[in-house]
């Protein structure tokens, strides 16, 4: 499914409680109160979407959902990819546009979900649009770029401070690496260090700011 695809069946969606078009049962699905995730596998089945593990979720592009209230304020981050695969690729600053983490932004679909109430009353916002080849979006890819650099060099500085550091939470402007992880925690190896540098799985997030820019450019 293409991405333009996808938005023209959400913006249907918008600002229509989940009652009006889902059955009764999908509420007494326990995996819909226990899995974060579950709303997002929801839109998708939704718009007729299949699950995958493949790296994008449409053929051009990447579905992201996120938790806010019913104004589409932003209550979480927002997971992007994790990093136990790329770690050396993030320690040895590989450049930007040739990570698996650019492929991921460069077009994106975010749905925010408004979660006030019950969850019959729960309805998908509209959807914003990311391309970072538009020139609307010109500054918000150095950023991101930025970002990326910042956090290499400050995860590289965290390491060097002993043979026995390890890595913690790192920052930039919209995006972040923080744990992502549960028991059992699986640690991270470098082959650049030679060394696990972590004791738990890592994530790129996007921080509430990237959601709060990209909505606000599109007013």
């Amino acid at each position: 499914m293409k991405l333009c695809d996808a938005k023209q069946r959400i913006d249907k969606l918008a600002n229509i409680p989940f009652k009006q078009y889902l059955t009764p049962t999908v509420f007494e699905d326990t995996m819909l109160k226990l899995n974060k995730g579950r709303t997002g596998q929801l839109l998708e089945l939704t718009i007729g979407l299949n699950l995958s593990n493949t790296t994008l979720d449409f053929e051009d592009g990447e579905l992201k959902t996120n938790k806010c209230d019913r104004l589409g304020n932003p209550l979480e981050t927002m997971f992007i990819t994790q990093t136990s695969t790329m770690i050396d690729e993030i320690l040895s600053g590989k450049n930007f546009y040739q990570t698996k983490l650019y492929t991921k932004l460069q077009h994106l679909l975010y749905v925010p979900i408004s979660k006030e109430g019950p969850q019959s009353d729960w309805m998908f916002l509209p959807c914003v649009e990311v391309d970072l080849s538009n020139p609307l979006y010109e500054e918000l890819c150095l950023q991101l770029e930025r970002d990326y650099y910042d956090i290499c060099n400050q995860f590289n500085q965290m390491l060097q401070g002993s043979p026995t550091a390890m890595l913690h939470t790192a920052s930039g402007q919209f995006i972040q690496i923080r744990t992502k992880d549960s028991k059992p925690y699986r640690p991270i190896y470098s082959n650049i260090y030679h060394r696990n540098v972590s004791d738990k799985n890592r994530a790129f997030y996007f921080k509430k700011e990237f959601m709060r820019y990209i909505v606000s450019i599109n007013k």
